[in-house]
């Protein structure tokens, strides 16, 4: 499977769709796009510089969460191969293939459509430099081994020994959008995050509060924040350029 693109998809419930995309529009510096759908249910956060790489869905059931799109040359083919590294097909609808990961995280494959210029970082007032630039699924410690081995080989990354590895980074491709990243949880589900790299964490950690953002957790080098709705993301203290 040769990916050429990806893209983080937020999934909103419909009470919390306007807040939530107004919240991430703001803290990516994007502008957004005018709705689409059948029901106006999507929309992209639209970049000032590169393709777009986010984008929001409004769904009618259940907390929402987050899934990750592939853009690759042939969905169908696509499909095939993610089987055969143990990927299970929840739909096929209008050329894009919904799946679960082994570990049951939800992703979809979906047409190229040419996108191959990365966003810039956004230099804010005060001189700090940000991006959302990773997308991290956390996986039950069970399955960690079993999950990084299928999105290394998705990605055509080699990822190496995963024993008492508690996350593996895969795919820091400049011809990317994101990087996908492997965590270790003691939770019993597969989640996803976004995350962000910053060269100043004080900074932008003052101005998603000021967006409405908390802060849940510090560590040395990351702050676990949670937006309006209390959905989950890291800022991290990592160069916006190169994701290091």
């Amino acid at each position: 499977m040769h990916v050429r693109w990806l893209t983080a998809f937020f999934d909103f419930p419909a009470s919390e769709f306007g807040a939530e995309v107004t919240f991430w529009r703001a803290i990516s510096g994007s502008t957004v796009s005018p709705p689409r759908g059948e029901f106006k249910e999507f929309a992209t956060l639209e970049p000032f510089h590169g393709d777009p790489y986010l984008r929001v869905q409004r769904v009618d059931g259940g907390p929402g969460g987050m899934h990750l799109d592939l853009h690759v040359d042939d969905p169908s083919q696509a499909m095939l191969e993610a089987e055969s590294r143990g990927a299970t097909v929840e739909s096929v609808a209008d050329g894009v293939v919904t799946m679960r990961s082994p570990a049951g995280g939800v992703f979809c494959l979906i047409p190229w459509r040419n996108e191959s210029v990365r966003a810039r970082p956004i230099r804010w007032p005060g001189g700090g430099i940000s991006i959302i630039d990773q997308l991290r699924f956390q996986v039950p410690s069970a399955d960690f081994g079993t999950e990084v081995q299928f999105w290394a080989g998705l990605t055509g990354k080699d990822a190496g020994p995963t024993e008492g590895v508690d996350a593996v980074a895969l795919n820091n491709s400049p011809r990317l959008s994101l990087q996908v990243v492997i965590m270790r949880t003691d939770e019993s589900i597969a989640s996803a995050h976004t995350a962000i790299a910053a060269t100043n964490v004080p900074d932008e950690v003052e101005r998603h509060e000021g967006w409405g953002a908390t802060v849940v957790a510090r560590s040395a080098d990351c702050v676990q924040m949670a937006d309006p709705c209390g959905r989950l993301y890291c800022i991290t203290a990592r160069n916006p350029r190169t994701g290091v």
